[in-house]
């Protein structure tokens, strides 16, 4: 598996990353060998959040994997806290108290990475500050960051916060690409120049902050899966013919073509599938040309301005 840094950490990590957000939906026998093909390909990186299963997640991986010290030194670890019941929290307490029962469920001494998940219109950010440097200082934290927040969310972070943002976890696929085409639009007068996001994508590139795209392979929300879909069937014509040229699945040029944007993205798979999750990893071996990637945008029913 290729590799990349984590945006300015040193934090050296797999291109693709391991969502576990539906591990608990295997049995044991199956979550061992799931997570065991995902270290033979170079998948390294977990992703986790204490919401995933209400913590059963993180514990179920913990089994699969088998964590000990020699297991813990070959895997890096993600989790992401800040929701809860009908509210988001990034209080002091909360992040303190929800990292230490991310650690007891992930049977681990720290994390390489915490993200708040979603934003917290109530956040102080002086108390994320406190609870970042005391989780640092205790070593149970070494690197943070954000998911789904607009620059200027990030920037009042980023004016108490020591720490780096490294990453943010945001949706991104081929039908879901509000933060490429409102790029494309600037100044014009239609729906795709609409900016939603505060160009959050030129953001994280001029700040070296990791995109982590979420939900690679859904259209809308959680609608479903556009590969193989009758709702796309130009878009779907168009990645098997570039999936043939290439002698690769649909679902490897579904994540090449994320990996191929200059921003250095780090998709999230959520797969629980293991020859889906190969196929996944497999797209760090191909390099989409330019006229494939813009192929494939603009049969997603992307019009270029």
């Amino acid at each position: 598996m290729r590799t990349q840094k984590l945006g300015t950490s040193t934090l050296e990590v797999p291109v693709v990353a391991v969502g576990c957000m539906r591990i608990n939906s295997l049995e044991k026998p199956e979550a061992e060998r799931f997570v065991h093909a995902a270290l033979e390909e170079g998948a390294t990186f977990f992703d986790h959040a204490d919401i995933y299963g209400s913590g059963a997640s993180e514990e179920i991986f913990a089994d699969a994997i088998g964590m000990s010290s020699s297991v813990r030194e070959r895997v890096i670890l993600q989790s992401k806290c800040g929701i809860r019941q009908g509210m988001f929290d990034f209080s002091r307490e909360h992040i303190l108290s929800s990292v230490d029962g991310i650690l007891r469920r992930l049977k681990t001494d720290y994390l390489d990475v915490l993200l708040l998940h979603r934003p917290d219109t109530l956040v102080e950010p002086e108390e994320v500050a406190a609870a970042f440097d005391e989780l640092e200082q205790a070593g149970k934290v070494r690197h943070f960051g954000v998911s789904n927040q607009h620059p200027h969310q990030i920037d009042l972070l980023r004016r108490y916060v020591q720490q780096p943002i490294v990453a943010n976890q945001l949706q991104l696929s081929i039908t879901n690409t509000t933060m490429i085409k409102s790029g494309f639009n600037v100044n014009m007068e239609n729906d795709a120049a609409v900016d939603r996001d505060g160009y959050i994508l030129d953001y994280c590139r001029l700040h070296d902050i990791t995109i982590q795209p979420w939900s690679p392979f859904q259209f809308g929300f959680f609608e479903g899966v556009f590969l193989n879909h009758p709702k796309f069937p130009e878009l779907n014509a168009k990645i098997d013919e570039v999936a043939a040229t290439h002698g690769v699945s649909n679902t490897t040029i579904a994540i090449a073509w994320l990996l191929r944007h200059p921003a250095r993205m780090q998709p999230v798979i959520g797969t629980m599938n293991i020859d889906r999750l190969r196929d996944c990893c497999r797209a760090s071996e191909v390099h989409l040309s330019r006229e494939e990637w813009y192929a494939i945008y603009r049969a997603a029913g992307n019009v270029l301005p």
